[in-house]
């Protein structure tokens, strides 16, 4: 299915509109060192049918892949959304547009982490333990969550993602030592 979205750019100079051609069946995950992974994402306009589409794509993608959470440029996708799903069961996934993290806990505490587009790499990754989101549904409907447990670590990763930052930018020198080998065999299959 091709669909075609109008996305809004705000810049200090202008606003702009232009046309993304997605073809939703031919979404896949991305692995590093592609681009489009370090770069910042743009609000999404309009929650519409290409929107919905795409985050149905983005939860069929994640759960083939065995993981907790997806956000759009992990699909090459410059768009400001990530779905997720702290307990695998598909009553509880969840699809967050134009996410805005806030009131992150004192307290912060190291746990693992992977990521669906550096596979075979984990690092212990410290975040605050607990964290708040507000977001837009899939109806168009803001919404507020609070969290101090696994789907806080996600909405953290997740949103990481959405700013074009990765595990390998918050890892510690032992992890990245340790993942070396791992990121050039993934980059020299990126670039041959």
């Amino acid at each position: 299915m091709w669909s075609a979205k109008r996305v809004v750019c705000l810049s200090p100079y202008s606003i702009y509109y232009y046309a993304v051609n997605v073809k939703v069946d031919n979404l896949r995950i991305v692995f590093y060192p592609d681009p489009v992974l370090r770069r910042k994402t743009q609000p999404i306009a309009e929650v519409d049918d290409e929107v919905r589409a795409v985050a149905g794509r983005m939860l069929e993608l994640m759960h083939e892949a065995r993981g907790v959470g997806l956000a759009a440029p992990q699909v090459g996708l410059n768009w400001r959304m990530f779905v997720a799903n702290a307990t695998g069961d598909p009553a509880d996934d969840r699809v967050f547009i134009n996410p805005v993290l806030s009131n992150p806990a004192e307290e912060y505490a190291p746990h693992s982490e992977g990521c669906l587009s550096i596979p075979d790499v984990t690092a212990e990754i410290r975040r605050p333990v607990g964290i708040t989101i507000d977001a837009t549904d899939l109806d168009g409907n803001p919404f507020t969550l609070t969290d101090d447990d696994l789907p806080a670590r996600i909405w953290q990763h997740e949103t990481d993602h959405l700013e074009g930052v990765l595990i390998l930018d918050r890892m510690n020198p032992m992890d990245k030592l340790a993942s070396r080998r791992t990121l050039k065999l993934l980059e020299a299959e990126y670039s041959g």
